[in-house]
C-alpha cells in the first residue's frame, strides 16, 4: 500500500512528503478520508526517509515496521477528498537496535491537521526477523 505521492525533500534528521487525499483509495468514506490515516502517512515518510538515506549510503532499502504512536492528535475528523497534505517527520531517536522514534505532523494548506511521536523497528536482517516471527507463530498453533 503506497498512500505518498512524493518526496519533497529528505536529509540525515528530517523529509517531508506530499499526500493527494485519493477519491479512489481504500480510506475513503462519504466525508472524506478519516484523520488516523495519519500515522500511515507519517509511517510511510519515515519509510521514504529510511530509503533515501540508505540510497545515500549505496545500501539496500530494508524493511521496515511501524511499532506504534504516542501522542496521536487530529485536529479535524477527516481530511477532504483531493486534499493536498504535507507530511513532516523529524527523527528524535534512533538506536543501534533498529528501533527509532519520529515526531511528526501533517499539514494541510500550512495548517496543523495531525501530528504524532510515531516508534519504528528497522531490523538488521528483515527477512530473517520475518521468518523468526514466522516459525514463533508456528509453534503457537502446535
Amino acid at each position: 500500500m503506497l498512500l505518498l505521492d512524493r518526496l519533497l525533500e529528505a536529509s540525515d534528521e528530517h523529509a517531508v512528503a506530499e499526500v493527494r487525499v485519493a477519491r479512489d483509495g481504500m480510506f475513503v468514506q462519504p466525508q472524506g478520508v478519516p484523520a488516523w490515516v495519519a500515522i500511515e502517512y507519517m509511517a510511510q515518510t519515515v519509510a521514504a526517509w529510511a530509503g533515501w538515506r540508505a540510497a545515500q549510503k549505496g545500501e539496500p532499502v530494508k524493511i521496515g515496521f511501524l511499532l506504534g504512536s504516542r501522542k496521536f492528535e487530529a485536529l479535524q475528523p477527516f481530511f477532504a477528498l483531493g486534499a493536498v497534505l504535507r507530511v513532516e517527520v523529524q527523527y528524535e531517536l534512533l538506536g543501534s537496535n533498529g528501533l527509532g522514534m519520529f515526531s511528526c505532523q501533517v499539514l494541510h494548506n500550512g495548517q496543523l491537521a495531525a501530528r504524532a511521536r510515531v516508534s519504528v523497528f528497522e531490523p538488521g536482517d528483515g527477512a530473517a526477523y520475518l521468518q523468526a516471527l514466522g516459525s514463533e507463530e508456528e509453534k503457537k498453533h502446535e
